[in-house]
């Protein structure tokens, strides 16, 4: 299983992501543009040490990472999926992705996807940030198909 964030905006958010995957062993892949130079500081402050223990691709666009794919499945998080996250069967090869913090993915992009999710939160809101969004999914993924580090 994989975590995929295309055009990323926020440095912070980047960095937790990075630090979730070292954590749970899991890839991270980063579709450009990002909002912010690679760089940043930002990044690394979030991940702190964590970043030297993830595996992190960075793509130059959309088309060049869903080259990468072969047979993975590209599930996409989004407040617009019926399927919810509890309810949805993960397969140990799926690459979740996660859209930019304002405006998630292009319908070309949501179009591409081989299924879609969303995380079930109150009518009041509007979505989760997307370190916390990633968490949630990426936990109930590598539990399901028994891939949670020990």
């Amino acid at each position: 299983m994989r975590i995929a964030l295309y055009e990323p905006e926020i440095a912070g958010n980047v960095g937790a992501v990075l630090r979730l995957g070292a954590c749970l062993g899991v890839a991270v892949d980063l579709i450009e543009p990002m909002g912010f130079q690679w760089d940043d500081r930002r990044v690394r402050r979030t991940a702190m040490d964590y970043i030297d223990h993830v595996e992190i691709v960075r793509h130059v666009g959309f088309a060049a990472f869903r080259e990468t794919l072969g047979q993975s499945r590209l599930v996409l998080f989004t407040t617009k999926a019926e399927p919810l996250l509890y309810s949805f069967t993960f397969r140990p090869d799926d690459v979740l992705l996660f859209g930019k913090e304002s405006a998630g993915v292009p319908a070309a992009v949501a179009q591409e996807c081989d299924a879609k999710v969303r995380i079930p939160i109150r009518a009041e809101v509007r979505s989760m940030n997307l370190a916390s969004a990633a968490a949630l999914a990426l936990g109930e993924g590598l539990r399901q198909v028994g891939a949670l580090p020990g």
